[in-house]
């Protein structure tokens, strides 16, 4: 077990391995970052957690972006949801955090570019639910250019 500890943002580069987890809110995605927290760890590794959203784009002529507020919301809930899963996993390992607009599969691959590893939860919503995995862990098992972890089913 880590030692005890906080939350902590980092801020700049060492020779940790670096982990890339994706991140929504999603059951699938708690699963996901939980793993990416015992394994920074066991191997002193920092985690970068990644949150991606789209605002639904809009229909006809009308303004574009999410509205205001929206982006601040999105940031807490991501850091509540940060320190209730990797601090009472993993105390101690340092996580950055980032929210960023985009296809969740493109944002991953691109902040996973010079990862040492790309963690992502599936939820398989197919027609045999539980057989396959989610498009976006499929698109980013066949595009990464690191190695992926996708964590799935029940703990």
């Amino acid at each position: 077990m880590c030692p005890a500890g906080s939350l902590v943002v980092v801020t700049s580069h060492s020779t940790s391995p670096l982990i890339v987890v994706g991140i929504d809110g999603s059951a699938e995605s708690v699963r996901a970052l939980r793993w990416a927290a015992r394994y920074a760890c066991a191997s002193h590794g920092k985690i970068r957690a990644i949150l991606a959203w789209q605002y639904p784009p809009p229909i006809g002529p009308a303004p574009t972006g999410a509205p205001a507020g929206v982006t601040r919301e999105i940031g807490q809930r991501m850091r509540d949801l940060l320190a209730e899963t990797v601090v009472a996993g993993a105390a101690g390992v340092p996580v950055e955090q980032q929210v960023c607009p985009g296809h969740p599969a493109q944002v991953l691959l691109e902040q996973a570019r010079h990862a040492d590893l790309l963690v992502v939860g599936a939820r398989g919503h197919a027609p045999v639910s539980g057989m396959f995995l989610g498009s976006v862990s499929v698109h980013c098992v066949t595009h990464s250019r690191c190695p992926v972890v996708v964590v799935r089913g029940r703990q």
